[in-house]
């Protein structure tokens, strides 16, 4: 967990169902186990948060609480929509966690597709510089776990 110590991030790669969650839990297990603050957020979910912290003026205690733990997880980034305010969010958090703590993404996409999630260039480049230069990355192949449980389960029945 020196990763964590180092404030670098973590990019975990791969196809639906290899595996990327479990393997980010497992990571946000482990940092909790050493006493490190953890907070897991699906993207998704974030974005709605985001909208929802802008309508009832919570946005600063958000921004505040995804900013203290020593590692934020994001999962499955790319999926859902990002609107302009919760890609801007997104950045002032980022920005902020670069001097506070690690951040790990999962992810279906290589980095190389990351700007179309953003809905401002520049937003994307000012985000993707921030994340991707100072994460390690891992990048997970084979089939999907659920195939395979589900292939083992049908044949024990």
């Amino acid at each position: 967990m020196t990763w964590i110590r180092r404030q670098q991030n973590l990019i975990i790669q791969g196809a639906t169902g290899v595996g990327k969650t479990w393997l980010a839990c497992a990571f946000g297990q482990q940092a909790c186990r050493l006493k490190m603050p953890v907070l897991f957020y699906r993207a998704s979910d974030l974005y709605g948060a985001i909208t929802e912290s802008l309508l009832d003026g919570s946005l600063p205690a958000l921004k505040l609480s995804l900013s203290k733990p020593s590692l934020l997880i994001l999962d499955d980034l790319g999926l859902g929509e990002m609107n302009q305010h919760a890609s801007q969010f997104l950045l002032d958090v980022i920005d902020r966690r670069m001097r506070t703590g690690s951040l790990l993404i999962t992810t279906q996409y290589p980095t190389d597709q990351w700007h179309g999630f953003f809905p401002d260039p520049t937003l994307a480049d000012a985000i993707l510089d921030r994340v991707v230069h100072q994460s390690h990355r891992l990048s997970l192949k084979g089939e999907s776990m659920r195939k395979t449980m589900a292939r083992k389960k049908m044949q024990s029945s």
